[in-house]
């Protein structure tokens, strides 16, 4: 289990780096040169899921892969996985299993995701984890999930971050009015289309989402924990230093 603070050996070097930057980057190279990992990021809904996904994705040099980003850009291009999809998530409802699994399967089997994935969005239950740990040993490279970064945040941060959240509607950048809103108005930085705010991101459908947060996730964490791979961070800190602490947490692994 990683514990905040504490050194990490470099395997570049003959002694354990202390200096928390150089260790950083010492032990990210050791990552690169372990051929990657394969992390699963979970929390509630607001937790800073995506935000922190796609901040360790550009860090660690391997995909970033969202469920959700996946079912929002096939009902963009108007495919009967998307108008399935669609029909669940406008209700909150987690997007069945069976539909979510073959996508995601098939997505980390590419071979960009050869040297590691950040999965986000998924696994969400715990069939989803047993059908993703079947698969990947069936794989002869006998990869494995290394880790899941579970981010706490209560219930009532949950309902006021998301009441200020804002997507775009062309790349599926999200932002938030208070915390990280868009430099022009109602314009996303990224491509410069239109946001809105998405349907499961409305407050009748969020109550929803956490319920079923409670009952279908929930049992997932507790499947990992009994591998001794869940680490926990508390969500309601300044994105900041939370990104430091999964940075810090993914170098002392191994």
């Amino acid at each position: 289990m990683y514990e905040a603070g504490g050194p990490f050996p470099c395997h570049n070097q003959a002694q354990a780096v202390t200096a928390p930057e150089a260790g950083l980057e010492c032990k990210k190279a050791s990552l690169l040169q372990w051929g990657g990992m394969n992390i699963v990021i979970v929390g509630p809904p607001g937790a800073g899921k995506g935000t922190q996904a796609d901040r360790l994705s550009a860090w660690m040099k391997v995909p970033h892969i969202a469920s959700g980003d996946f079912f929002r850009a096939e009902l963009r291009a108007g495919t009967t996985l998307g108008l399935k999809a669609q029909a669940y998530i406008d209700k909150g409802q987690l997007v069945p299993d069976e539909l979510t699994t073959s996508m995601i399967l098939n997505r980390i089997s590419m071979p960009d995701c050869a040297a590691g994935v950040i999965l986000d969005g998924y696994p969400r239950t715990l069939p989803q984890a047993r059908a993703l740990d079947a698969a990947l040993a069936q794989e002869a490279t006998g990869r494995t999930i290394d880790m899941v970064l579970l981010l706490t945040v209560k219930e009532e941060t949950v309902v006021h971050r998301m009441v200020d959240r804002i997507s775009c509607a062309n790349c599926g950048k999200v932002y938030n009015l208070t915390y990280k809103p868009p430099r022009e108005p109602g314009k996303c930085d990224r491509c410069g289309h239109n946001l809105y705010v998405r349907s499961d991101d409305k407050l009748a459908t969020l109550q929803e989402r956490l319920q079923i947060y409670r009952a279908e996730t929930t049992p997932m964490i507790e499947y990992y924990e009994q591998r001794n791979l869940v680490h926990s961070f508390n969500g309601e800190r300044d994105m900041d230093l939370v990104f430091k602490e999964l940075q810090e947490c993914i170098a002392s692994h191994g």
